[in-house]
């Protein structure tokens, strides 16, 4: 079985920080979205991985310089260029030579699972469908494909964002598919903006009464994380669930309070009190005089000094410096990014989407 992952898009709703890279790069917990997707199907023993990209040469560039051939995570990587956004089916399609006859798993490169695949394609094996959906309950399904089971758990109906749904089992970002997918996607016709919808293509299983589809249900938390938002919320489940340690230093007139991964040759200085669930990078200095709040990323590089900081991603080599009583929450900081503080400027709590090399005064 191969796995290929959609990494294209252009991440509107993720600017300006995917104006300089993609968002799938973006951090979760100090690892980006797609290293996560990656190790996920490296678990369940995928090692041959498409990656579609889209045109764009910054987003392409940024995506093959974090991942390589896939060595580094025990697999093979070939990349498939998309050319426009013409929506999931055309890029499965434009995958058919790299895809070959085998059965394959379709990962979107901007999902985060708790438990992985494996279950999935447990399934899968087991039950011998055409076709496997990764299912979630979600109370606004209409933002998403909609799946409608039967009392056996098998798929009768499916619609791409509804405006009333039939159901609220949503299809998350896998998908299981045989090689006939390719069939039914040559008989998709473009839907609205031209694209053709990967729901239409299943669709045509579904209808088809001699076709097999079935449905798996997401074990635990599932994040579509495509926008600042959903990445935060993201950022706060894997850094409950997360291991962490401390490979760093810290100064015995600091106060450490839950879980704490800190990196090598980083430092937290005199003053400092981090309440975790809390992981900061390699070569990172904090404090003095610092607090560090819960569901906190803090990537390689940084410097942070005075005031609070929480439930933020700050994205490696940038510069915080704040006073007493200022205080950075539920934010995204690009990385490179710096940030000074100016006294008596209200409001006390700060919130940012910052692009990469941001310089900003507070």
């Amino acid at each position: 079985m191969k796995g290929l992952i959609l990494s294209g898009g252009l991440g509107t709703r993720l600017r300006p920080l995917t104006h300089t890279g993609a968002k799938q790069l973006i951090p979760i917990a100090n690892k980006p979205v797609l290293h996560h997707v990656i190790e996920d199907l490296a678990s369940a023993g995928i090692k041959d991985v498409g990656i579609i990209v889209g045109y764009d040469k910054i987003r392409i560039d940024s995506i093959i310089e974090s991942i390589g051939n896939g060595s580094k995570f025990g697999i093979k990587v070939t990349y498939i260029v998309q050319d426009a956004p013409r929506g999931l089916a055309h890029a499965v399609g434009i995958a058919q030579d790299f895809l070959g006859d085998e059965d394959f798993v379709l990962y979107l490169g901007d999902n985060l699972l708790k438990s992985g695949i494996k279950s999935c394609m447990s399934d899968f094996r087991r039950n011998k469908p055409h076709i496997n959906l990764l299912l979630a309950e979600h109370n606004e399904p209409h933002r998403f494909g909609v799946a409608v089971l039967d009392d056996k758990g098998n798929v009768i109906d499916v619609e791409e964002k509804p405006k009333n749904p039939k159901s609220n089992f949503v299809i998350t970002g896998v998908y299981i598919f045989t090689k006939e997918i390719f069939d039914a996607i040559k008989k998709v016709k473009p839907g609205l903006g031209g694209e053709l919808q990967i729901t239409d293509a299943i669709k045509i299983f579904v209808d088809d009464p001699t076709k097999k589809v079935i449905a798996t249900k997401v074990d635990g938390w599932w994040d579509d994380a495509g926008t600042a938002n959903a990445i935060l919320n993201a950022n706060l489940m894997v850094l409950i669930d997360k291991d962490l340690e401390i490979k760093g230093s810290v100064s015995s007139n600091s106060v450490i309070q839950g879980k704490l991964g800190l990196g090598k040759s980083s430092v937290i200085y005199d003053g400092c009190y981090i309440k975790g669930p809390v992981i900061i990078g390699e070569n990172c200095e904090i404090g003095p005089n610092t607090y560090i709040g819960p569901y906190t990323s803090i990537g390689d590089g940084c410097k942070i000094k005075g005031g609070e900081i929480e439930s933020s991603i700050v994205i490696g080599e940038s510069n915080i410096i704040l006073e007493k009583g200022d205080k950075i929450c539920d934010s995204l900081i690009g990385k490179g990014s710096k940030i000074s503080s100016r006294k008596n400027l209200l409001p006390m709590g700060h919130v940012f989407v910052l692009g990469e090399n941001s310089e900003l005064g507070i």
